[in-house]
């Protein structure tokens, strides 16, 4: 189990900010607005509360105060101003640095005030397009370069989870009214990653259909069930590390042989889909690139 990371190389900070490195050392040299740690060897190392500050004067000047005027106020009103400004309507742009912040702070106080201050102004599906998929695309660059550990991405993902679940609870209680076909959605074996199988749930549901979510490590056979139960299937997977790479073909040419007849469909999403054979593909066999692509042909 990895430690949680409370030590960053200047990669990390710029990798977390969006602040080139090169303007990062400018600004330590010009303003005195961090003071790294040094290694025997003169490189820097910068410690969990450097990073904080460095979010903070990040998003005040994306907000528009300059990097001279930051590095003049008192170290303790910087966060206070953040505060201010993240909690004002005109501040939703900066949400994707606050729930950074959220996340490197542990600050799930953070998380929940930025989610409600965009509801006011944003429907779910708009924070979830807008926002959190363009966060978690960052955060999987992150969790790659081992910026963050997998406890920051596990502690922002369950919150995210928790979003998607609340949502689409509200939905499960309003009666389908598109009733041509039903939605079964699954993962493979040992296949664990399911935050965006379960938007999808909730983008089915709006959409007036019957879903039926089944989640984690569904083995083949168990899907063949519904047949007997459904008269017009679409199975829906999300493919990120299952099956291995090797085996992605044998799994859905297994899946088709086992599932697939002139009632039923194949949809897949996901990072494995991009090593799917085009002769293993068909118009009832098809691959999305995105979740808006996928939603639009529902």
């Amino acid at each position: 189990m990895n430690n949680i990371k409370n030590v960053f190389s200047i990669k990390d900070l710029e990798n977390l900010s969006g602040i080139k490195a090169h303007t990062i050392r400018i600004w330590e040299k010009r303003y005195n607005v961090l003071q790294p740690m040094r290694t025997d060897t003169n490189i820097r190392l910068y410690d969990l509360a450097s990073l904080q500050k460095l979010l903070n004067i990040t998003l005040l000047h994306d907000y528009g105060y300059k990097i001279s005027k930051i590095s003049s106020y008192p170290e303790e009103e910087i966060p206070m101003m953040v505060r201010e400004i993240v909690s004002s309507k005109s501040a939703k742009n900066h949400a994707i640095t606050a729930f950074k912040m959220a996340m490197m702070n542990f600050d799930q106080e953070l998380f929940l005030n930025t989610y409600n201050w965009l509801t006011e102004e944003k429907s779910f599906k708009e924070i979830f397009h807008q926002v959190f998929i363009p966060l978690l695309e960052e955060l999987g660059l992150l969790w790659q370069t081992d910026t963050i550990t997998p406890a920051h991405e596990h502690f922002v993902s369950y919150l995210i989870k928790q979003k998607i679940l609340v949502n689409t609870e509200k939905l499960q209680s309003v009666k389908p009214t598109k009733l041509d076909k039903v939605f079964v959605l699954s993962l493979p074996m040992n296949e664990i990653h399911e935050l965006g199988l379960m938007y999808l749930n909730y983008e089915i549901l709006s959409s007036g259909y019957k879903s039926l979510y089944l989640g984690e490590s569904m083995p083949i056979d168990n899907l063949k069930d519904l047949k007997k139960h459904f008269d017009s299937i679409v199975f829906v997977s999300y493919l990120t590390v299952q099956p291995e790479r090797s085996e992605i073909n044998e799994y859905i040419v297994q899946m088709s042989d086992q599932l697939l007849d002139d009632r039923t469909e194949l949809w897949y999403m996901g990072w494995l889909t991009q090593f799917i054979d085009a002769e293993n593909l068909s118009d009832r066999v098809v691959v999305f690139n995105s979740i808006a692509e996928l939603a639009e042909k529902i």
